[in-house]
C-alpha cells in the first residue's frame, strides 16, 4: 500500500511505503465518527470507501506492526529521522530500526510494533465515567530527510545538495475485541465490521460459561478444585472435612478416601491415615521397630483353659486380645495433636481392639535406644 504523502516539494528524493503487518478480517468502520471527519484529521478526502490509507487492527493483549520502507532513489546519502505523533496513546507504540541513514540507491526498513493490553475493555484506566470508549484512532509518521555528501550525477543540481525534506505519513488503528464466533459465519458477514462486535456481545457474556463447562473436571478433582468446593466434594465421598487439617492435607486426603475405606480396619489402612495426618515417613523399607509409624500387633490369648501352657504364654489374671501398640517418633521440630492422632486411630480401628499410644521425638527415643543396648 503506496501512501501519497504530504510534502514541503514536489519531488522526493525517496520512496515511502506502509504496510500493515496484520490484515483486517472485515472492512471496518469508524465508531467515534463518521469517516469524513476521520479523514479530515488525517488530510484525506473522496469517499470512504475509496480510501487508500494505511489501516491497522489492533487486537488486546496481542501484537501489530506497519512495516515502513523507504528506497533512496539518489546517489547521495540521505539521513532520516522519524517522529510519531497522533491521538491514540505513545506508550502502545515503538519503533525499531537500525541507523538513520540510507546510502545511495539503497532501502531501509522501520518497524512500527503496536501492543494493547490485554484488559483494554474491562479495565477503567482506558476510560473515564460519562464517556464511550475510544475505538479508532489517528496516527501520522513524520519523516525528517536530508541529502549529504556531493552527488555523483550531473543531473542532480547543486541546490538539491543538503535540501530538508518533511513528510507525514498518514494511518488509522482500529481497536477490536476478537471474536470468535466470526468463524461459523458465511464470509460475506464477515466483511461486516457491526455484525462482529454484535457478535461480541454475545461471546462475552456465554464464553465464560462454556469454558466453565471444558474445565468442568478441573472443579471436581480434589487436586484441582477451588476451595470453596472441598466441603462439597468431602461430603460426595463420605469423607469429615475436619478444620484442623490444612487445606493440602484435605485435598489428598479426599482424593484418596475411596482407597483408603477399602483398607479400613487394617494396619497398612492405619499406617495411611496417620501418614496423611501427621506427615511422618512411611520407611517402607525399615523394619517395623524402627519406622516413625510403628504399629505392633500383640500375640497370645492370656491364660486360656485346654489352650495355654505353663511358662510359655499363659499369664495369670488373663491378657488383652486384639490389643496393638502405635509408636510414632517425630523430630523435635514437629509437633503432633495427640487428640487428633487418637481420633483417627479410635475411627479406623476394629470396635473390639484395643491399643495404645506413644508419641515420642527421634532424640529421646535414640537415647532409650541407647540406654537399653548398654
Amino acid at each position: 500500500m503506496t501512501n501519497n504523502p504530504r510534502q514541503t516539494h514536489d519531488t522526493l528524493p525517496f520512496r515511502l511505503q506502509l504496510t500493515p503487518m496484520q490484515l483486517p478480517e472485515s472492512a471496518y468502520q469508524p465508531i467515534d465518527a463518521p469517516w469524513e471527519e476521520a479523514e479530515s484529521a488525517l488530510g484525506k478526502t473522496g469517499d470512504s470507501k475509496k480510501r487508500k490509507g494505511c489501516e491497522l487492527v489492533l487486537y488486546p493483549g496481542e501484537s501489530s506492526e506497519i512495516l515502513v520502507q523507504l528506497e533512496n532513489l539518489t546517489n547521495q546519502t540521505l539521513s532520516v529521522e522519524f517522529t510519531l505523533d497522533g491521538t491514540f496513546p505513545h506508550q502502545w507504540c515503538r519503533v525499531h530500526g537500525e541507523g538513520n541513514e540510507i546510502p545511495p540507491r539503497g532501502t531501509m526498513e522501520v518497524l512500527l510494533y503496536f501492543h494493547v493490553a490485554a484488559d483494554f475493555f474491562e479495565s477503567p484506566h482506558h476510560w473515564q465515567v460519562g464517556q464511550s470508549l475510544v475505538l479508532d484512532y489517528q496516527g501520522q509518521l513524520q519523516i525528517h530527510s536530508q541529502l549529504q555528501g556531493e552527488s555523483d550525477s550531473q543531473a542532480e543540481s547543486a541546490r538539491d545538495r543538503n535540501r530538508q525534506y518533511h513528510v507525514t505519513a498518514p494511518f488509522a488503528l482500529f481497536v477490536r475485541p476478537r471474536s470468535l464466533y466470526l468463524n461459523y459465519l458465511p464470509e460475506l458477514f464477515r466483511e461486516v465490521d457491526f455484525i462482529g462486535r454484535l457478535l461480541k456481545l454475545f461471546e462475552e457474556a456465554f464464553e465464560p460459561d462454556f469454558n466453565t463447562l471444558l474445565s468442568l473436571w478441573g472443579y471436581l478433582h480434589p487436586l484441582t478444585a477451588p476451595e470453596a468446593m472441598l466441603p462439597f466434594l468431602a461430603h460426595w465421598v463420605g469423607w469429615q472435612w475436619s478444620p484442623a487439617l490444612s487445606q493440602q492435607k484435605q485435598r489428598r486426603l479426599i482424593a484418596r478416601a475411596m482407597e483408603l475405606y477399602r483398607w479400613r480396619g487394617t494396619r497398612w489402612g492405619l499406617r495411611q491415615y496417620l501418614h496423611f495426618y501427621t506427615d511422618l515417613p512411611l520407611d517402607e523399607h525399615l523394619p517395623e521397630a524402627e519406622k516413625h509409624i510403628c504399629i505392633q500387633e500383640l500375640g497370645g490369648q492370656g491364660f486360656v483353659l485346654g489352650e495355654a501352657e505353663m511358662g510359655g504364654d499363659a499369664l495369670i489374671g488373663g491378657g488383652q486380645p486384639y490389643h496393638f501398640i502405635v509408636r510414632l517418633r517425630h523430630p523435635s521440630d514437629q509437633w503432633l495433636d495427640e487428640r487428633l492422632i487418637r481420633n483417627v486411630i479410635e475411627q479406623e480401628k476394629p470396635a473390639f481392639c484395643t491399643y495404645e499410644l506413644y508419641i515420642v521425638e527421634e532424640r529421646e527415643n535414640a537415647a532409650e535406644l541407647q540406654s537399653s543396648s548398654t
